[in-house]
């Protein structure tokens, strides 16, 4: 029987985020192209103006970004943010967060995807490295997978290739995604289920077990994949 559902509804998580104004080489300012594999994401803009660059088999798009715009993606979806001016972002994730918890793959050159170890060298940024030196990681990534982006954009019959490198890359790690499924959307949604069969008998006993929560930021300026984020506890 489910004992309940209490995180966010639907199992979803947020993050309010400052996309990045760094240049770079093709003369854009904004963030670190990548994708998620089992996970939708969607943007609620909240300032500045900007817009997503998407890559997938049906090709490229540019969505602009502007305060009140909500766009969203599914899995698979390639996608660069760029910053024209101060651009901000509530983003919204399928599954507790685990867009920011694992489910990503950066579009890095291939010789940087052949295995988990040669991808973590990469990528990773220590949490207890000074934050100019965290700056300087998150930056130096940002433009490698600007290289890959740039190659598969130019011959998009790569994304193939580079679909099955990031599946293998995460494949260690599904067990772990699979339970925080089990825990987030799929109890909410199991949650819900219970709750009308409990209606549909006339029992409306669960609504005397209402409760009120709220979060502050555990996290604050957090260099994440498209920019500083402030998060929120999850999972």
């Amino acid at each position: 029987m489910v004992t309940g559902y209490g995180g966010l509804p639907g199992g979803v998580a947020l993050s309010h985020l400052c996309v990045y104004d760094w240049p770079a080489a093709d003369g854009l300012h904004g963030g670190t192209p990548h994708l998620h594999l089992t996970c939708s994401e969607g943007y609620v803009v909240t300032g500045g103006r900007g817009a997503v660059q998407t890559l997938t088999t049906s090709g490229y798009e540019v969505t602009p970004l502007a305060p009140g715009t909500v766009a969203w993606f599914t899995p698979g979806t390639i996608h660069r943010l760029v910053n024209e001016d101060d651009l901000r972002i509530t983003v919204l994730m399928q599954n507790s967060g685990l867009p920011e918890a694992g489910d990503a793959v950066l579009t890095l050159p291939p010789e940087y995807l052949a295995d988990p170890e040669t991808y973590a060298a990469a990528t990773t940024i220590p949490a207890d490295a000074p934050e100019e030196e965290q700056a300087r990681i998150a930056r130096a990534r940002r433009d490698l997978a600007l290289e890959g982006y740039r190659a598969l954009r130019e011959a998009p019959e790569g994304l193939a290739t580079f679909h099955r490198a990031a599946a293998a890359l995460v494949r260690p790690r599904i067990d772990e995604w699979r339970e925080r499924w089990r825990r987030g959307a799929r109890a909410a949604a199991e949650a819900t289920g219970e709750q009308l069969d409990r209606l549909a008998r006339g029992d409306a006993t669960h609504l005397a077990d209402a409760v009120v929560r709220a979060e502050q930021p555990s996290t604050r300026g957090k260099f994440g994949m498209c920019g500083r984020l402030d998060v929120y506890p999850q999972g």
